[in-house]
């Protein structure tokens, strides 16, 4: 707390002498406003020193006396207009009463300004305009206490903001400032203001004066509840702040209203020291610099965000020297545990700038002299490293040649560059297919003796795979078999899946049959169904056949899928034997049958005319209590054996004739 006293002691002016309103700013609508000024609005003259009271009135003529029961049936007609929509009908009931001695009351105004305010369509500007009109008459002219309801205004501030009126709505908030009466809570009008000049200094340092202003009255306000209504909220302060460490780049205004805050009791937080770092940062103001670091230390308050500050402030000022000062500080004092030094927002600012200002050399030697701290410290994982960071950090800028140019460097430099720096450079070049890029990366990295991990070998595979690049693939995870990279499974299916989708079956079987012995790689039942369905798929039946007697021979247990795609395959192209020949084999296993299989080769040795085997698989139904759509059978008999005669066929072969008797009676074909 000391650090933040003597921070407060160097602040130029007392609170009271820096938050007066300039006594020469005029009063009156700026003339860029003659729009909303009707003939009941003239000019207010401007005071004249020395300074007589100023007249009371803004128009010239008297006003007439209204009588009660006609101002109170004009406020009706107000009323019912607004109601009705008639906005033209509103204004001029607005207008004769404001013409009167007796103004609308806070209800009537609010529902007004209100329904001025939300006019859409082509209305929306007018309605604007007029709502402006009637505050500021009403803020002037009105004896009443609150002539303005707070939701009304804050709807006029809003629909202001909206449209990005700046200049209208801070002359409504001097306005409300001159009128003598108790401001309306702070989010009412300064929330919006706030966001209409954040982006603009010369808007915003016209809002800071109202701010000054406005605090000023809060301080001198009695009133407890009253004070803390109008107080602005911490974040408010915030955003103030950070408008004039970050907008205006002014350390006088920053400072006065972080003193500011102190006098109206917001106590600042990490946000707003980050602002006040940025700013003395990029100012150069290092004597600030080190006596926030010591507050934030005494508070206990993370320095992270400190940090990213800074290194924002000197990058503004272009202090390449300080930026990497600071980087190599903080992971000096970095915790392993604790995530990454830095977000992603602050390396690739880092990244930005440094190539712009073509450093590379500087970028190479921050990575190696951060690699050096980081080697000391506990094991980090890779993307916590500064390296991996800014490589990446230029990766996702699209800076991918100068990426590559910072480890050229590091490499020209005797520098060893740690596999986190490459890691990311070889994805980018993996996820662009620039598999010759990737493929020199992959080299450099092998003369360096570094071992690539898992995933960026399936990186690699990925996109050789996407490129059709086969043998490149099957290359690749030969290496990593080799190196004994214990984990293999997502490479392998990365691998498999290309061939698959590529209607590859001879290179998924090579592939296969290449790996099968390895522990890492858990082969199941349902890699061999691929390919056998693959190689049946385009009508390579031989081969689909060898790989399930192959498979058979290494003893993985083919399944009702297995048997599926062979008969499917068989049937396309008619060889009905194969079906037969594969029916007796998966009987005399005693496999577990379903509906699906039951019905496949029943149809297909229907169609191949083996009824003795058609029964059996009939029988094999019944047994496993399958139900069997006859209608279907009889419909494959009818295409393929209608003129089949059983006269002729008794004389040849009296089994077949048998089965082929018992088929139609069980098919109901000689009813």
């Amino acid at each position: 707390m000391r650090a933040l006293l003597r921070l407060r002691r160097r602040l130029p002016l007392p609170l009271t002498a820096r938050l007066s309103f300039s006594s020469s700013e005029p009063h009156e609508i700026p003339t860029i406003y003659s729009f909303l000024q009707p003939s009941i609005f003239a000019p207010r003259p401007r005071p004249q020193p020395p300074p007589p009271p100023p007249p009371a009135a803004h128009d010239t003529a008297p006003r007439k006396t209204l009588p009660v029961a006609d101002g109170e049936a004009l406020e009706s007609d107000l009323l019912a207009a607004v109601a009705e929509d008639r906005t033209d009908d509103a204004w001029l009931a607005f207008k004769s009463l404001a013409a009167s001695s007796r103004p609308p009351s806070p209800p009537a105004a609010a529902a007004l300004i209100s329904h001025l305010a939300g006019a859409g369509g082509a209305h929306h500007r007018l309605g604007l305009k007029r709502a402006f009109a009637a505050a500021v008459f009403l803020l002037e002219k009105s004896p009443h206490a609150a002539p303005v309801p707070e939701p009304a205004l804050g709807a006029l501030f809003s629909a202001l903001a909206t449209a990005g009126s700046a200049a209208p709505a801070l002359a409504l908030a001097r306005a409300m400032l001159r009128c003598g009466r108790r401001l309306p809570a702070f989010p009412v009008w300064g929330h919006p203001l706030i966001e209409l000049t954040r982006d603009d200094a010369g808007a915003f340092a016209a809002f800071l004066k109202v701010f000054d202003e406005a605090c000023k009255l809060v301080v001198g306000e009695k009133a407890l509840a009253e004070a803390a209504a109008m107080r602005p909220d911490l974040a408010a302060c915030n955003a103030v702040l950070a408008g004039c460490c970050r907008r205006l780049g002014s350390v006088a205004d920053a400072e006065r209203v972080l003193e500011t805050m102190s006098a109206i009791g917001v106590s600042p937080d990490v946000e707003s020291f980050g602002s006040l770092a940025f700013l003395y940062a990029w100012r150069g103001v290092s004597s600030r610099v080190d006596e926030l670091d010591t507050l934030l230390d005494a508070l206990g308050f993370s320095k992270k965000g400190f940090f990213k500050n800074l290194v924002s402030g000197y990058l503004k000022s272009s202090n390449f020297e300080s930026v990497s000062s600071l980087i190599l500080r903080a992971v000096k004092e970095h915790r392993v545990g604790y995530g990454n030094v830095f977000d992603q927002e602050s390396y690739s600012e880092v990244a930005q700038c440094f190539v712009d200002h073509a450093r590379i050399r500087e970028l190479a030697q921050l990575i190696i002299q951060a690699q050096e701290i980081e080697l000391t410290q506990q094991p980090m994982s890779v993307e916590d490293s500064v390296g991996f960071g800014i490589v990446n950090a230029c990766v996702e800028l699209g800076l991918l040649n100068k990426a590559h140019s910072i480890l050229d460097e590091m490499t020209a430099q005797g520098a060893s560059v740690g596999l986190g720096v490459y890691s990311s450079i070889l994805k980018a070049y993996c996820k662009e297919q620039k598999t010759a890029e990737a493929a020199q990366l992959v080299a450099e990295i092998s003369a360096t003796g570094l071992q690539l991990d898992a995933g960026s070998y399936d990186a690699l595979i990925d996109a050789s795979m996407t490129a059709h690049d086969f043998p490149s693939a099957f290359a690749l995870f030969k290496d990593m078999r080799e190196a004994r990279l214990p984990e293999l499974r997502s490479s392998y299916l990365t691998i498999m899946t290309g061939l698959t989708e590529n209607n590859r079956p001879g290179l998924m079987a090579s592939f296969l049959d290449s790996v099968v012995d390895d522990p890492r790689i858990e082969i199941a039942t349902h890699d061999w169904n691929s390919i056998i369905h693959a190689f049946c798929k385009v009508g390579r039946l031989e081969d689909a056949r060898r790989t399930y007697r192959r498979m058979v021979f290494l003893r993985f247990e083919p399944n009702n899928q297995t048997y599926l795609s062979l008969i499917n395959g068989y049937v396309s192209a008619e060889k009905y034997f194969n079906v037969l020949i594969l029916w007796t084999e998966v009987r005399r296993k005693g496999t577990e049958f379903n509906h699906e299989l039951i019905d496949a080769f029943l149809y297909a040795l229907v169609k191949g005319g083996f009824f003795d085997m058609a029964m059996q698989v009939i029988d094999k139904a019944q047994e496993f209590k399958i139900f069997l759509d006859k209608w279907r059978y009889k419909q494959a008999f009818m295409e393929t054996h209608k003129k089949l005669k059983v006269a002729k066929l008794r004389k040849r072969n009296f089994r077949k004739m048998e089965a082929l008797i018992a088929f139609k009676n069980w098919a109901g074909l000689n009813t």
